[in-house]
């Protein structure tokens, strides 16, 4: 198991600022060769062959959220994975999305 920090070089903040809700997803092919990319980039490239938010990846990785915004920034300078940010109006959030979290909170 490698540390959190060594992970990222030590760095906490990731280079662009994206919200936990931020939908990541992955451009690189199937066919294309990942295996000289480290295993975290590797695994996070699998993840987001199907759209999933930062959250999720975080959860789904068993890493640090800050971590993973990190890697995620990183890789998405590199031009590994894409980030689709959400729409804010105005700085107001948007009622439909706290409605669905909400609705997933209940199911938990």
């Amino acid at each position: 198991m490698v540390r959190p920090y060594a992970v990222t070089g030590g760095r906490t903040a990731p280079r662009m600022k994206f919200a936990m809700e931020a939908l990541v997803s992955s451009v690189t092919s199937e066919y294309q060769d990942i295996s000289l990319l480290s295993p975290e980039y590797q695994a996070i490239i699998q993840l987001t062959r199907n759209v999933r938010s930062v959250a999720e990846i975080s959860a789904l990785l068993r890493q640090p959220l800050g971590v993973v915004r990190v890697l995620i920034a990183d890789m998405a300078s590199e031009g590994l994975i894409r980030v689709h940010q959400p729409a804010l109006d105005a700085g107001k959030p948007d009622l439909n999305l706290l409605e669905r979290v909400l609705s997933g909170l209940r199911r938990l």
